[in-house]
């Protein structure tokens, strides 16, 4: 757990949040009947019913104070979306690369992590998973099957409010196989069902103004010197349950 980070006290309403023996035996995400707006609010029921889960392993770099950065995230669904609410404080927002594919990682980033198989395995230059980052402008960024930075913005529709330093950040995910293509223009999604059992992650990157990022920060524990495993193997991964439809 992240030194310092006194749990998650910030709640913007009651939630239910998961301890660290829940999350290790993965996470879950809810069956929705409405779809969730993308607007930062959280007025959906889904969200209130939801498993919380925290933001709370140090994967990179120091390990931020309570003031820093907290965060907490739950999960929804429908046939034809995963979505996801994040709740983060963070007392610096940092955008300073204007170009979203140069050193995107080391601007405040939320990271999302998703293998829709739960096959793990290598995804450096593949697409056995994806590990997007989306930029405080809601830019998606992935590394292509090209070996090189690319734009998957038609992947993620993301938005995030501030309030202070409080910061809720949504986002709806289509969800595609692996077997999806960069040369392709019509890759199809996969349709979501009840019981169906996918990998996923959540992390965030944290720069107050350094030249690099100061913090990275993830929602599960990885063993082991290297932490900083994410984005290139799906085996850190933990598994996501999709439940409550009938």
């Amino acid at each position: 757990m992240v030194a310092g980070v006194a749990g998650h006290s910030f709640a913007f309403a009651e939630e239910k949040v998961a301890d660290h023996a829940i999350a290790a035996g993965g996470y879950q995400a809810l069956f929705s009947k409405e779809k969730p707006g993308i607007d930062g609010y959280l007025n959906e029921t889904v969200w209130q019913d939801a498993t919380w889960y925290p933001i709370d392993f140090l994967m990179l770099g120091k390990a931020p104070d309570s003031r820093d950065f907290q965060g907490s995230f739950a999960l929804a669904w429908d046939e034809n979306r995963l979505y996801l609410s994040a709740k983060i404080i963070d007392d610096v927002l940092l955008d300073k690369h204007a170009d979203p594919l140069v050193s995107y990682w080391d601007d405040d980033t939320l990271e999302i992590f998703i293998d829709e198989d739960f096959s793990g395995g290598d995804h450096q230059y593949n697409h056995n998973a994806f590990a997007y980052h989306v930029a405080l402008d809601n830019q998606v960024v992935d590394i292509g099957s090209n070996g090189k930075a690319q734009f998957y913005n038609d992947h993620i529709n993301s938005r995030w409010r501030r309030q202070g330093e409080h910061i809720i950040w949504e986002a709806e995910i289509t969800v595609y196989s692996d077997n999806y293509r960069d040369d392709k223009a019509d890759n199809p999604s996969v349709k979501l069902r009840k019981g169906k059992k996918m990998g996923f992650m959540l992390a965030y990157c944290d720069n107050d103004g350094s030249s690099e990022r100061e913090h990275f920060i993830g929602s599960q524990q990885i063993k082991g010197q290297d932490k900083n495993l994410g984005w290139i193997n799906a085996d850190v991964f933990a598994a996501l349950l999709l439940v409550g439809s009938d």
